[in-house]
């Protein structure tokens, strides 16, 4: 898929939590198709010790009005340049990169499991599956009541329900642990969140013999599979996060 390197304008940067912000993005021109799962590489200018551009799963796109969203969360000097940006600000991106997750069969049962800022790209994977015809559950999980994020944006596309680990909101305990997961039985899941998590998720989906995608959050410093940082060792060797994902079924990973 061809890459594109854009200039974009700030038209909103919302705070919807101490640590996370989405900001919203308009380019002046079309950009390439987008596929769920996929990331963008901004350069943080204004950041003097962001050297490198950082990848951001995208959170949301509207190819109509030539609009992207990214959830952000600040975690260093170049997240908290951008979470000071204001609207009318440029940000060029480097798009689409990376692979997508795969659209289910129609009637397959799925679940999409998204933990703390690992949420960003399964919102955009849920709008997508909407408009496919997809039924599916969405699964979230936090630390507490506090860190919950982006809940009333998700409801607007499925059924939601959440675990914190404080048990503030929701069930108390692991995503693994909802109650969910004994009610229904899924035939796919779809999965982003910490590594442990993912791990656990990736675990449960093996011993029920579940078609299951995760989207890994190695680092990554080119995006285009030049760096090597991002290497992950998979049952056909090593290979590129940044190309060769960032989404990977389990059975690809040597987990």
């Amino acid at each position: 898929m061809a890459k594109t390197i854009l200039d974009f304008q700030i038209i909103d940067n919302k705070q919807i939590s101490k640590d996370f912000f989405v900001l919203e993005l308009l380019s002046g021109l079309s950009f390439p198709k987008i596929n769920p799962g996929q990331f963008v590489q901004v350069r943080i200018d204004g950041s003097p010790g962001t050297f490198l551009r950082r990848p951001f799963s995208v959170h949301d796109m509207n190819p109509a009005a030539n609009t992207i969203k990214l959830l952000i969360q600040i975690a260093g000097e170049g997240t908290k340049t951008l979470s000071l940006k204001q609207k009318g600000d440029s940000l060029n991106l480097i798009l689409p990169l990376g692979n997508s997750f795969s659209l289910p069969p129609k009637n397959a049962k799925t679940l999409l499991i998204g933990g703390g800022c690992g949420v960003a790209p399964l919102l955009f994977l849920a709008k997508y599956l909407k408009s496919n015809s997809c039924e599916f559950d969405i699964l979230m999980g936090f630390r507490s009541k506090v860190r919950i994020i982006e809940y009333e944006e998700y409801k607007k596309f499925g059924r939601v329900y959440l675990t914190t680990e404080d048990g503030s909101e929701g069930e108390k305990g692991f995503v693994t642990h909802h109650s969910i997961l004994q009610e229904k039985k899924y035939n796919r899941i779809y999965c982003c969140g910490p590594d442990s998590m993912m791990k656990a998720v990736a675990e449960y989906s093996r011993k029920n013999n579940i078609h299951c995608e995760v989207s890994l959050e190695n680092l990554m410093a080119c995006g285009i599979g030049a760096c090597l940082c991002c290497v992950v060792d998979t049952t056909d060797g090593n290979v590129c996060t940044c190309t060769d994902g960032p989404v990977f079924n389990i059975n690809n990973l040597k987990w």
